[in-house]
C-alpha cells in the first residue's frame, strides 16, 4: 500500500472532498485523523473507513483557531508516530453568483481570509512535527487560474493559496517537507450528470474518487520529488 504506516490529518474531513481523500488515505494504509466543527458527520466518515478495515480518529476542531490546531497536531504526533500528511479541505464560506461590482468588500475578502488562515494554521502546525522527522507532505485544494465570472472571492482565495503553498514549499523543502496543491473544477453533486464545464478538453469532470487518488499519489513516495507544484485535475479546462 502506498501510505502504509503513515499518519494523516484531514481537516474538513466530513465534506465531500475531505471524506473521499480520507477514505483514499486509509485504503492505502494510513492512520487517518479527521477534524471538523461537527462530530456526527465526521463519525460517519470514520465508520465507513473502519468498516473497510482502516483506522480513523475524530476530533472537533475549528481550523481558524491556531492554538487548537497546534494542540491537536501535538496530540496526534505524541505517540511517537509524528505527522506524515496534512490535507486541508475546509470550506471557505464564499458567496457566489454575484458580480464583483455588486459585492460588498467584506463578502469578497471573507473566503480569502479564511482560506489563507486555515491553510497557514493547519500547515504550520503539522510542519513543525514534519521538520523534526525530516519528511512530510502538505496538501491543499487551491489553484484559481480559471477566469470564470460571478465567483466572488473564491478564485481570489484559491490564487492566494497557491502563493502560500509556494512560500511554504520554499521554506520547508530544505527540511524534507513537500507542498502540493490540487486544482479541480469541482465535482458533480450526487445525481448530477458528470459533464465537464464548457471549454474543457475532456467530457467529464473528476469524481471525488479521482481527487482522492491524486491526493494519494501526491502524498506517496511516488511523488517524492514533487513540491511547489499543482496537480491539474480540470480535464483540460485549464491548460498548462
Amino acid at each position: 500500500m502506498l501510505l502504509a504506516d503513515r499518519t494523516a490529518i484531514v481537516h474538513g474531513g466530513s465534506g465531500a472532498v475531505g471524506a473521499a481523500v480520507a477514505r483514499g488515505f486509509a485504503r492505502e494504509g494510513a492512520v487517518v485523523h479527521l477534524t471538523g466543527r461537527t462530530v456526527p458527520p465526521l463519525e460517519d466518515v470514520a465508520r465507513r473507513i473502519r468498516d473497510d478495515g482502516g483506522t480513523a480518529h475524530v476530533a472537533a476542531l475549528d481550523a481558524t483557531d491556531r492554538d487548537a490546531v497546534e494542540h491537536h497536531a501535538d496530540t496526534v504526533a505524541a505517540p511517537g508516530r509524528g505527522i506524515d500528511i496534512c490535507f486541508n479541505a475546509t470550506s471557505n464560506d464564499d458567496l457566489q453568483g454575484i458580480p464583483l461590482l455588486d459585492m460588498a468588500v467584506a463578502d469578497v475578502l471573507r473566503p480569502v481570509t479564511k482560506a489563507v488562515t486555515t491553510t497557514l494554521t493547519t500547515a504550520t502546525a503539522a510542519a513543525r512535527h514534519m521538520v523534526q522527522g525530516g519528511n512530510g507532505v502538505i496538501l491543499v485544494m487551491g489553484g484559481g487560474r480559471e477566469a470564470i465570472p460571478s465567483l466572488g472571492g473564491s478564485h481570489i482565495a484559491w490564487s492566494a493559496l497557491a502563493g502560500v503553498c509556494r512560500q511554504l514549499a520554499s521554506e520547508l523543502g530544505p527540511h524534507g517537507v513537500r507542498v502540493v496543491w490540487l486544482l479541480s473544477p469541482g465535482s458533480p453533486a450526487p445525481g448530477e450528470e458528470n459533464r465537464a464545464a464548457e471549454g474543457a478538453l475532456l467530457t467529464t469532470r473528476p469524481h471525488y474518487d479521482d481527487i482522492a487518488n491524486a491526493a494519494v499519489f501526491a502524498a506517496s513516495d511516488w511523488a517524492r520529488t514533487m513540491t511547489a507544484s499543482e496537480l491539474n485535475l480540470t480535464g483540460g479546462l485549464v491548460v498548462d
